[in-house]
């Protein structure tokens, strides 16, 4: 992670950007985005005192309608303008209440894991793949792929789709790379209407900042063109689903604890990075839970095929080398896929 800017910092960036207004924004348990809009002028006052909220009204965050309020704390280092609205900026925030640390909030979760981690000298890292359906809604509320020409059996790495979508993936692709977060990939997916777009990896607190921001901003710029974007996991039941598939790693001193380019195995990983899989082997029926938890989430991971010839999402419990049926996959050296999130 990067050094965390002072607020005299934050202030002097945001009034060479003519910053007008702030995003305070935190998640729930389902990772649905909830904020608060806070005029520049009161940044001192929101950074000391947070942005309050009635919890419950606020998703799945541990509250009932008799807890006291929550307050939304900026996190100076989570400072995002936003590229197509150039007066405002998005803070991602931590969750307190009266005064104390949240055990609900998921970004709170995620920071006392990875305190957990760092004690121990180690940094975890993830790359994220967040796959979507542009899509359109009809006058009776259902659903179809915005692309009317989309209808190819396999449409993964279609040309002409990506033709035809290229003024809105290419207008993702320069704001996400004018934020610095590398975009160096984007393609059309095994589904009809489906698409991904990649960006580097980065620390986990980082990686996930940025994916809950990356997918306000798909949602936002298909609104603007009279489209609708869906991170569900699975909205048609003939298509390949969507999945957010994370490639995990541990890093010590600048060092890949996962790589082992001499691994007995050939997978290049290193006991450590065995031990890790082992241990997502033995849990995995409980963590999917959190990684994969509605109903719509297990219509995805099944077996069965679709319109394209294959699902391509897990079913077993199974590791493997660049085998995209596995639940866990070794796509290279020195890292891990976990394929079953969503």
């Amino acid at each position: 992670m990067g050094t965390t800017p002072t607020l005299d910092e934050i202030r002097t960036r945001s009034e060479e950007l003519g910053i007008e207004f702030f995003f305070a924004q935190f998640v729930d348990m389902y990772a649905r985005p909830s904020a608060k809009l806070i005029p520049a002028w009161n940044l001192d006052d929101f950074v000391e005192n947070g942005a309050g909220f009635a919890g419950f009204a606020a998703g799945e965050i541990g509250q009932t309608p008799a807890d006291p309020d929550i307050a939304a704390m900026p996190d100076l280092a989570s400072f995002t303008p936003v590229p197509w609205q150039p007066n405002l900026a998005r803070f991602a925030c931590d969750i307190t209440v009266e005064g104390e640390p949240w055990p609900y909030d998921p970004r709170t979760i995620l920071k006392n894991m990875l305190a957990k981690a760092g004690a121990k000298g180690y940094e975890f890292k993830i790359g994220l793949e967040l796959e979507y359906f542009l899509i359109r809604q009809r006058d009776d509320g259902s659903i179809e792929i915005a692309d009317p020409l989309d209808t190819l059996e396999k449409p993964c790495y279609d040309l002409r789709g990506l033709t035809r979508n290229y003024d809105f993936l290419t207008t993702v692709s320069k704001y996400v790379n004018g934020l610095g977060w590398g975009n160096y990939a984007n393609d059309h997916e095994d589904a009809n209407g489906q698409f991904e777009q990649n960006f580097t990896y980065e620390d986990a607190l980082t990686s996930c900042d940025r994916a809950i921001f990356f997918r306000y901003m798909v949602h936002t710029i298909a609104q603007q063109r009279g489209m609708l974007a869906t991170f569900m996991p699975k909205p048609f039941s003939d298509l390949t689903g969507n999945g957010c598939h994370f490639h995990m790693s541990l890093w010590k001193d600048g060092t890949n604890v996962f790589l082992d380019e001499a691994d007995p195995r050939g997978l290049g990983l290193s006991e450590s990075a065995y031990h890790f899989i082992g241990g997502l082997v033995k849990h995995a029926r409980a963590y999917s839970a959190v990684t994969a938890p509605t109903v719509n989430s297990y219509k995805r991971l099944k077996v069965g095929t679709t319109i394209s010839g294959a699902t391509w999402a897990p079913a077993w419990i199974s590791y493997g080398y660049n085998n995209r049926t596995q639940m866990l996959r070794v796509p290279g050296p020195g890292r891990v896929e976990d394929r079953t999130i969503d």
